[in-house]
């Protein structure tokens, strides 16, 4: 068993998940793995069953329904935190996020000292995105722009989905008073781990867009970390 767990959330993920899943399992570093899945209708967490059999360190968790990126991630720090992991990341299950950028979020947090490391798309405001289009690339790139101006945290790609918390930093925060569970999560996260006065570190990577399955990106998700912000920024920058 690994100190370490990366969570991947899916719903209809077949075309990607077995392929992300031997990714991780082939680097040179040992990781467990848990799936959060949200009851996909595409089988997902069949193909993630049938894996276990193969991997003693494949874990699912299954939800019952499909009610937002955020309260699956929230539902695996629960998880995570009950087994003891001592770091827990988060990963897409597309290949948006470089399996091998994995060891450089970890040795961010256990040889350089962070308590929470960021993949960072936009880190020192050098983009680093592929094949997006031009309108979400500016849209979330800006984006991450607002929410630095709006709440004036330190952190370059406040929006990314690829990171490393110590567990005690996930400990620290009230996890059921997590409001939002879609983009504006991830933002919510770093605050409130800013705000507790963790020490965080951005970690180059470049983020690819997915080639198979589906985006779950939406303009409901977007208006969430829009305004959300604003919400935030008028109740005072709540911890």
């Amino acid at each position: 068993m690994s100190n370490t767990l990366v969570i991947i959330p899916t719903y209809n993920e077949k075309e990607n998940i077995e392929a992300i899943i031997k990714a991780v399992f082939s680097l040179e570093m040992q990781f467990d793995i848990l799936v959060v899945d949200d009851s996909s209708p595409d089988g997902t967490s069949k193909i993630v069953s049938t894996l276990q059999q193969q991997f003693s360190n494949l874990f699912l968790e299954i939800r019952k329904e499909k009610n937002g990126l955020g309260a699956a991630y929230i539902h695996g720090f629960k998880w995570a935190l009950k087994k003891n992991y001592d770091y827990i990341i988060e990963m897409d299950a597309d290949f948006s996020h470089n399996p091998k950028d994995l060891i450089h979020l970890y040795n961010a947090c256990a040889i350089d000292g962070a308590d929470f490391s960021i993949g960072s798309r936009y880190l020192n405001n050098k983009i680093n995105v592929v094949d997006w289009d031009i309108k979400r690339l500016l849209l979330s790139y800006f984006a991450s722009k607002y929410v630095k101006i709006i709440t004036q945290i330190p952190i370059f790609d406040t929006t990314a989905g690829f990171v490393c918390y110590k567990s005690n930093v996930l400990r620290s925060i009230e996890l059921d008073k997590i409001k939002f569970v879609g983009y504006a999560f991830q933002i919510e996260m770093k605050f409130k781990a800013w705000k507790r006065k963790f020490k965080h570190k951005e970690v180059s990577v470049i983020f690819t867009d997915r080639k198979e399955g589906t985006s779950k990106m939406s303009g409901s998700i977007i208006s969430e970390a829009v305004f959300g912000v604003i919400k935030m920024r008028l109740q005072g920058l709540p911890k």
